[in-house]
This record gives C-alpha cells, sequence and structure tokens, in this order.
C-alpha cells in the first residue's frame, strides 16, 4: 500500500504539472473575481470564502480523470484488480495519494489567496481548515467518477459532470462553517461537524462505487 502511494503521489505529480497546475488555476479563479465584482474590499472579504471554497472546488477537479485511466492504459490496472489486497483499500489508497497531491497544494495555497481578498486571519485560518477537512470527500467521490468514466478515451468532462453535483454539500458546509467562524452569532462547530460527517460518509461510499463501476468497465 505504501509503494502504491508513493507511486501515485510520483505520477500525479508528474502528469501535466500536477499540483501546480491546480494552484494555477485556484489563482486565476480567485485572481479574476476583483475585476468581476469592482474594488469593493468590504465586499471582496465578505464573499472570499465563498470565491476560495468554489476555486477549490474546481482545481480540485482537474485530474481526476487520470486517476485510472494511466493504469488502465498501462495495464497496470488489471493487476489492481487481480491481486488479493482487496480492490476497495487500494482504491482508498490512491485517492488518498491523489488528495496529497492535488487538493493539498490548494490547501496551503489558500492563506496567500486569502490575502488577495482581504479577508481576516480568523477567516483564512477557517477557510483553510474546512478545507483540509472537507477536501478529501473531494477526492473520494472524484473516484467514482473516475471509474465511471475509465473506459472512456476522453472522460475528463463526463468526471466532473458526474461528480460536481455530489459535491454540493460539501461546497455549502465548508462555505457555512467558514462564514460561521466570522460571524458571532453563528455556531462554527455545527457545519463544520457535518463537513467532517460527509467526508467519513464519502470515504466509505466513494470507494465502494468506485470498486463497483471498475468491475464493471473490466467485465
Amino acid at each position: 500500500m505504501m509503494a502504491l502511494f508513493l507511486r501515485d503521489v510520483k505520477l500525479s505529480v508528474r502528469a501535466g504539472g500536477g499540483a501546480l497546475i491546480g494552484v494555477l488555476f485556484f489563482l486565476t479563479v480567485v485572481a479574476v473575481i476583483p475585476f468581476g465584482v469592482g474594488p469593493d474590499m468590504n465586499l471582496l472579504a465578505r464573499i472570499g470564502p465563498a470565491i476560495l471554497w468554489i476555486g477549490a472546488l474546481l482545481s480540485a477537479l482537474l485530474g481526476l480523470d487520470r486517476l485510472f485511466q494511466a493504469d488502465r492504459d498501462d495495464g497496470s490496472l488489471d493487476l489492481l484488480l487481480m491481486q488479493e489486497t482487496p480492490l476497495v483499500a487500494t482504491i482508498f489508497v490512491k485517492c488518498l495519494a491523489h488528495w496529497v497531491a492535488t487538493c493539498l497544494p490548494l490547501v496551503i495555497a489558500s492563506p496567500l489567496l486569502g490575502l488577495f481578498m482581504n479577508m481576516s486571519e480568523v477567516g483564512i485560518g477557517a477557510v483553510m481548515l474546512t478545507l483540509l477537512a472537507g477536501s478529501p470527500a473531494m477526492a473520494f467521490i472524484g473516484a467514482a467518477g473516475a471509474a465511471v468514466a475509465v473506459a472512456l478515451p476522453r472522460g475528463g468532462l463526463l468526471v466532473s459532470i458526474l461528480i460536481l453535483p455530489l459535491t454540493i454539500p460539501v461546497l455549502i458546509f465548508g462555505v457555512s462553517a467558514s462564514y460561521a467562524a466570522v460571524e458571532d452569532p453563528a455556531p462554527f462547530l455545527p457545519p463544520f461537524l457535518f463537513l467532517l460527517a460527509l467526508t467519513l460518509f464519502f470515504a466509505v461510499i466513494g470507494p465502494l462505487a468506485a470498486a463497483l463501476a471498475l468491475r464493471q468497465a473490466v467485465d
């Protein structure tokens, strides 16, 4: 499992720029917002958590189609399906590797981008914490979509269409928890715990759905 984890991290970093492409796309999404809404610093600070979450969500979609496609192209997917280790555990490790290589850099870059939106220190910390808690759910959801589209030569757009509606609850509770941290009457803990619950839920459902889809695709 450790060898598979390190292999997938290296492949994710090398393929098309990996983490750098995601961070640059994240930066682009956040940087164009002030041009659209104007130079109102109070408005930027107010919408900052939502913009950072939307930018991170869209950036996390990049490269999901390659989660199993590279393994299918070089034949290693057949070996993963035939090995004694349960396929669900293998997919879980691959999801963790994808999160480390693609989503974790977005979490690390979020404080810097929060400064662009004139956010307070508390707001930046809340966004970073909620992204750290909620971004793994995106990887687990994406695994199911990537497994469905693994047999398609150009399934990148299909993967995004399949998994984007499923990520809406994660987005809602992530943004709600971020706003609750900077608004005194709203409690931070309830939406944050819901966000953690969603991550744990998709950590179970995502690999199971991906394993079933891969079995069907190979058959």
